[in-house]
């Protein structure tokens, strides 16, 4: 499930990607790493060589001070906090890349400089740390962020189920699956899930959420635009809303804001359920195991191990936030490399996750790695994230995605897919979901 942080990383994914293609950075390994000056990488040349004459390297302005401010939560804000700087140092226009093109560079930086963390700088004058090394993942996740309330989705599993075996119907009711039919079934229960039952059918109040998405983190407060309209919808539906639903029973000071974030988080379900459902369908063993598992349970049953396995898998291979940022409030020192305030530090989560240097069949769709419980726990397959900014509402977001297969499954068998998957060879980069096409036969 999207974090509030995914929601505002969004729009950010293919500018990050090609971060390290397509600036004009100086570098430099941390302490310890193989010996190597100040480079200067001109984006697309391969020439390297010294920074411009009166260019200061970065790393060495002013010496380190401890990361804790005085009286502050903390050196690293949250990914939401540093959205608007990250923003303004991305704003170039959109290359034409992707994430091989991605791994391809951050795989030429760590030949360069080892697992060192490296220092880079914009155009603009801006900082960026990318992280290479699994050790540095395990600081990035420890360091503390803005807290995030948890969602008590043991409290409301049978509500949430319930919705989701009643709306599931639309997903079936032809013999193609594809990602409409699959935002109106998931934005109909998740609708009902956060502001109960008659927000079910609420289209408008899912159109307006969409615009006001793609206005940005910071839209305008004026009256009837997208934003204003769609708080002032959920106002109403929150004033009403039913005992079981997830905004009766957060009891925030402000319900209305905190269900806008929790129904655009669940806006990525759609996509999370289709590509795990056109992985089961490229490897038959696997979806006829799944299958079993929902047949074994009764319709709304949310013991779900191995398709909870499935979507986790998915999501590694497909994260919904490929990359994690957070800024420095302070200058300090990462092994060696020192980061002057401000500083965004870059988490490439969606390169370490299908690093074939460190992960086992990183390439492959392997949902049994799921099984061990410490998989759960190591920090280069990171779903939802770890520490205290692991996604509040992992466990929502994986009882709806995996019930919503076992409603699929119970019935149904996938068979013709779009696009064509290898089961054995490596899969695809990415996975358009606009471009999924499901057939469904009856079993």
């Amino acid at each position: 499930m999207r974090t509030v942080q995914g929601v505002a990383l969004d729009g950010l994914r293919a500018r990050v990607r090609a971060l390290a293609e397509r600036t004009r950075l100086p570098m430099r390994p941390a302490a310890g790493a193989p010996a190597a000056r100040y480079r200067w990488a001109a984006s697309g040349s391969g020439v390297v060589g010294r920074a411009p004459r009166g260019e200061v390297p970065v790393a060495d302005r002013g010496p380190a001070v401890p990361a804790l401010g005085a009286g502050g939560p903390g050196w690293l804000t949250s990914v939401r906090e540093s959205f608007l700087r990250t923003a303004a140092l991305l704003r170039a226009p959109r290359p034409r890349s992707g994430p091989a093109r991605s791994s391809a560079a951050l795989r030429a930086l760590r030949a360069r400089h080892g697992d060192a963390p490296v220092l880079l700088r914009s155009r603009s004058g801006e900082r960026i740390l990318v992280l290479l090394d699994p050790r540095d993942l395990c600081r990035f996740y420890a360091e503390p962020v803005s807290p995030q309330p948890r969602i008590d989705t043991e409290a409301m599993a049978a509500g949430v189920l319930a919705a989701v075996a009643e709306e599931a119907r639309h997903l079936t009711a032809s013999g193609t699956l594809e990602l409409a039919r699959a935002h109106r079934a998931v934005g109909r229960a998740a609708r009902r899930i956060v502001l109960g039952e008659a927000a079910a059918g609420d289209e408008q109040l899912a159109g307006w959420l969409r615009r006001a998405h793609l206005d940005g983190p910071t839209p305008g407060l004026r009256k009837g635009t997208p934003y204003d309209l769609a708080g002032s919808r959920i106002r109403e539906y929150a004033g009403r809303a039913d005992a079981s639903s997830l905004v009766a029973r957060a009891g925030a000071p402000d319900p209305a804001g905190r269900a806008r974030q929790w129904l655009l988080a669940m806006d990525s379900l759609p996509a999370t359920l289709l590509r795990t459902l056109l992985l089961l369908g490229a490897h038959p063993a696997e979806q006829e195991a799944a299958a079993a598992e929902a047949g074994a349970r009764a319709a709304g049953c949310g013991e779900l191990p191995r398709l909870r396995a499935c979507v986790r898998e998915s999501l590694r291979l497909y994260p919904v936030v490929p990359e994690l940022i957070r800024v420095t409030r302070a200058e300090t020192d990462w092994r060696g490399v020192r980061c002057p305030a401000g500083t965004s530090v870059l988490l490439p989560a969606a390169f370490h996750q299908r690093d074939p240097e460190r992960v086992p069949a990183a390439h492959v769709f392997v949902p049994g790695r799921w099984k061990n419980p410490a998989a759960d726990h190591d920090t280069r397959m990171a779903p939802f994230g770890h520490g205290g900014g692991r996604c509040p509402g992992d466990e929502l977001g994986l009882l709806v995605t995996a019930a919503f297969c076992a409603e699929v499954l119970r019935g149904h068998r996938i068979g013709a897919t779009r696009p064509v998957l290898d089961p054995v060879g490596p899969l695809p980069a990415t996975l358009d979901a606009h471009a999924i096409r499901l057939g469904l036969t009856h079993r």
